[in-house]
């Protein structure tokens, strides 16, 4: 047991009477007040006093280690969010890849089908005429009517149609080489 004379008694006292200071820890577990009933009230006051705030800093400390604890699986799962969400970036993208070359194939294959209708309507139409023109100067041929005019319209017609045919088979093609080129160049 640690004894003190009567004068650190005083001193330790005013300490407390003036700033509010006590001993703390356990050093309070070994001191001897003697008979000193001033002292003993001190050191049952002191061993209070030390007893509440060490609960106080038991309570910090167990909250901050909570609080830790916390933020540990928050950041845990901050991780796993952000593996989440550059996965699912990823496969936004590759979806986002795959109906773009979808939707250019569609465009590819409609373009090919609207080349197709419009060379077939051409020919039917150019047939058509031409069948229209020949039987018309076939018949005047076998009635022994004037054909002059009607051979001419008829070599015409053929001149014209075919200009004309290849003309719209030129533009389509044209128009799908730089509509292609246009795709490249993005």
């Amino acid at each position: 047991m640690i004894k003190f004379n009567s004068d650190s008694k005083k001193q330790i006292i005013d300490a407390y009477n003036k700033n509010g200071i006590f001993l703390e820890g356990n050093i309070l577990k070994i001191i001897d007040p003697e008979n000193d009933i001033e002292f003993k009230n001190y050191l049952e006051n002191a061993i209070d006093n030390d007893k509440s705030i060490r609960k106080k800093r038991l309570e910090v400390t167990k909250q901050i280690q909570l609080q830790n604890k916390e933020l540990v699986n928050a950041q845990e799962d901050n991780s796993k969010l952000m593996v989440d969400l550059k996965d699912a970036l990823q496969k936004a993208e590759s979806a986002k890849k795959d109906a773009e070359e979808d939707l250019d194939l569609l465009q590819k294959k409609t373009q090919t089908e609207l080349i197709g209708t419009i060379v077939k309507v051409a020919l039917i139409i150019i047939i058509g005429i031409g069948v229209v023109t020949t039987f018309l100067f076939a018949a005047g041929f076998f009635l022994d009517k004037d054909t002059t005019l009607l051979g001419n319209a008829w070599s015409n017609m053929f001149g014209i149609l075919l200009t004309n045919s290849f003309s719209i088979i030129g533009t389509i093609m044209g128009v799908k080489y730089a509509t292609e080129n246009n795709k490249d160049k993005k």
